[in-house]
């Protein structure tokens, strides 16, 4: 069955009102998917689409109805309905989430993937309810599990040299990539943030950049002198490049910077398979993602005498609770210094 009207109004609001990347879109779509298919063991039949099509706008002239009629104190009630998906999700009270937390548990799923299909759960109930769909948020009862601190992973700076000289920089689209791979690792942005990057962000000679964040937040944030001349140099090749003679013939305005092989905008997805592909060339382990240059981005700062609150700006963490989780860092290397400086920091 594709997906329900109703997941998909809450993906719609994800991407529309929420600002979230195409990629964070789908992971919530496959939680929900998930979910579903759990719900789909319970109700155990098959129902047409435009029974689920007809309950989810049943639900929204209800949810209007009760917008309006506040003024004559009679309101809609919200629940029921036919016997099918769409029902039995909006309607789901806390007991239903658990049995499907239950079921979940059986797949030996970690800490972090629990948590973050909970979250899932969490929003687009919350969601439902604010936008009047469901009566209740089951989610209010559901607590996550507390997990461990996971220290964010960083790769060592002889590792981030092999991945940057990885590219084929007498190409075009290797200059690209590598001018892609030295940003993110000079400035620590989202992958995300990479892709929406505009010609007219950059301020080369004021070495810095503009940055839409979560929320289409902008910040700026400084780059690096090897960044730049990535950058420098792949311009050049742009231009003079006949395939990509009139990508910014007419101003640099809103254009794209690091375009795909047709001129367009490339996708979160695109970058992570050019990071793969560089990762086996460079013979390095294939579990390193974009974000994995984020943390290292964030560690070597620290670890080299940056403090917390910079670091937080550079991120775009809008708490210091978030970045917090490197404090680690700060603490080992205040003991580091300690050991060394301090006369009885070594055992007698």
């Amino acid at each position: 069955m594709s997906t329900l009207p109703v997941v998909n109004g809450f993906i719609n609001y994800l991407g529309n009102e929420r600002h979230f990347s195409e990629y964070t879109s789908r992971c919530y779509s496959a939680d929900l998917r998930q979910y579903l298919d759990y719900l789909q063991t319970q109700l155990n039949q098959e129902v047409p689409e435009s029974v689920e099509e007809q309950a989810y706008q049943d639900r929204l002239s209800k949810a209007g109805a009760r917008t309006g009629a506040s003024q004559s104190g009679v309101v809609a009630t919200i629940g029921g309905g036919p016997n099918c998906l769409t029902t039995l999700m909006l309607d789901a009270g806390s007991d239903t989430v658990r049995g499907y937390l239950s079921h979940l548990g059986e797949s030996s799923y970690s800490p972090a993937t629990m948590a973050r299909k909970i979250a899932t759960l969490r929003s687009f109930y919350k969601w439902a309810e604010r936008r009047g769909v469901a009566p209740t948020n089951p989610m209010v009862a559901i607590r996550t599990p507390k997990q461990g601190k996971r220290l964010p992973k960083a790769i060592a700076i002889e590792q981030i040299e092999k991945l940057l000289s990885a590219p084929d920089q007498r190409d075009v689209l290797g200059m690209r990539d590598r001018a892609m791979l030295e940003t993110l690792y000079s400035t620590g942005i989202r992958v995300s943030e990479l892709v929406d990057i505009n010609v007219d962000d950059l301020d080369l000679q004021g070495e810095a950049m503009r940055v839409r964040g979560k929320g289409k937040r902008e910040r700026i944030v400084p780059l690096g002198s090897h960044a730049i001349n990535a950058i420098n140099r792949f311009m050049a090749m742009v231009r003079s490049e006949p395939r990509f003679a009139g990508l910014w013939s007419d101003g640099t305005a809103g254009k794209v910077l690091f375009m795909n092989k047709h001129g367009g905008r490339l996708s979160s997805r695109s970058v992570r398979r050019k990071l793969d592909k560089y990762l086996r060339s460079a013979g390095l382990d294939p579990k390193i993602s974009p974000h994995t240059l984020r943390h290292s981005f964030a560690t070597h700062l620290l670890e080299n005498g940056a403090d917390l609150r910079s670091v937080q700006e550079l991120l775009g963490h809008q708490s210091l609770s978030t970045t917090q989780v490197y404090t680690h860092l700060t603490a080992q290397r205040l003991k580091q210094a300690y050991d060394a400086a301090h006369p009885r920091a070594e055992a007698g």
